[in-house]
């Protein structure tokens, strides 16, 4: 990622100033709350995505910045609410904001991020960037329920769990690519170019988490390994391995799944299964599909800098160990 920031660092540096003017509040919680997940660290993947795409396409106002903000605004305050449905312990490798403040004061300030941004959105006056964020986010509020609803469901099927991740994840994503190429005013042909490789860079994305949350390190991911399992959500390793598995190994899973108590042995045979049917291979090479995909959209493009970063942004998210 070091291109990728060596070309935005500037406008990244504004970015966060942004963040410190417009999380504060006459409410002393509320700022202390926002500012305890928005600046607590994070990837900035997709504020830094909409920059690059903004400079690929000849902008040179400052309304990126605003508007970087505004995405980076709407993905925290899904992750405050995220933390309360799940009941999370940690985010980010510290305590999440329910544990420290409780689940009122999560919902509430996720409440203040989500409107402080259309705020914002408002102020730029685009209405083209309006319609994008607000079907974004609706779709947000659909992947977090879908989620919800095939909670611990062993039946999910993979179409059902692509669905999910676009709604969930890609779809925010994509919006920030197609946000830049609105700014500045490109062709639309570019700016669909934009928003597919933003969409199939952010399914990437989220396979990858999926596959993460079994194999990751607890201290780069900064949580405890298999999180995802212990909430009842049934990713894509798993989905593949319920597929191959025999009728005697899914019950196996299911009594784990849906048990009174989480261990790290039913983790531990649940993991097994997948290494068998070799569940996360099958992920990476779909994640690798999509990134191949995405990249692919860009090739119409002319060569330049921000071009290949976004290469470099596209490469990274099946690199990544957080």
């Amino acid at each position: 990622m070091e291109k990728v920031l060596e070309l935005i660092n500037e406008d990244l540096q504004k970015v966060e100033e942004k963040f410190e003017n417009r999380l504060s509040s006459r409410v002393p919680l509320i700022t202390k709350v926002a500012k305890h997940l928005v600046m607590g660290g994070g990837k900035r993947f997709r504020p830094s995505l909409l920059l690059l795409s903004a400079r690929l396409c000849g902008y040179r106002g400052e309304d990126h910045i605003s508007l970087a903000g505004v995405v980076e605004f709407i993905h925290t305050a899904t992750l405050l609410h995220d933390d309360v449905i799940d009941n999370a312990e940690v985010r980010r490798g510290s305590a999440s904001a329910n544990t420290l403040w409780g689940n009122e004061a999560s919902v509430l300030v996720g409440d203040f991020l989500f409107s402080r941004s259309f705020a914002m959105m408002v102020e730029v006056g685009d209405l083209k960037i309006l319609q994008t964020l607000a079907s974004a986010t609706t779709a947000l509020a659909e992947g977090e329920t879908m989620e919800l609803v095939k909670t611990a469901d062993l039946s999910i099927t993979e179409e059902e769990n692509m669905e999910l991740i676009i709604n969930k994840t890609a779809i925010l994503i994509s919006a920030a690519a197609r946000i830049g190429a609105i700014l500045g005013k490109a062709p639309l042909e570019v700016e669909e170019a934009l928003a597919n490789y933003g969409l199939q860079v952010g399914i990437a994305f989220q396979l990858v988490d999926d596959c993460l949350d079994y194999i990751g390190e607890r201290e780069t991911l900064g949580k405890e390994i298999g999180s995802d399992l212990k909430e009842g959500k049934i990713t894509l390793p798993l989905i593949h391995t319920l597929r191959q598995c025999t009728a005697y190994e899914k019950k196996e899973i299911q009594e784990v799944v849906l048990g009174d108590e989480f261990s790290y042995d039913g983790l531990r045979k649940v993991l097994s299964f997948i290494d068998r049917y070799k569940g996360i291979e099958y992920t990476f090479a779909k994640a690798q599909r999509c990134i191949d995909e995405g990249k692919k959209s860009l090739w119409t493009l002319p060569p330049s800098p921000e071009r290949e970063a976004l290469f470099e942004m596209a490469d990274y998210v099946v690199k990544r160990k957080v």
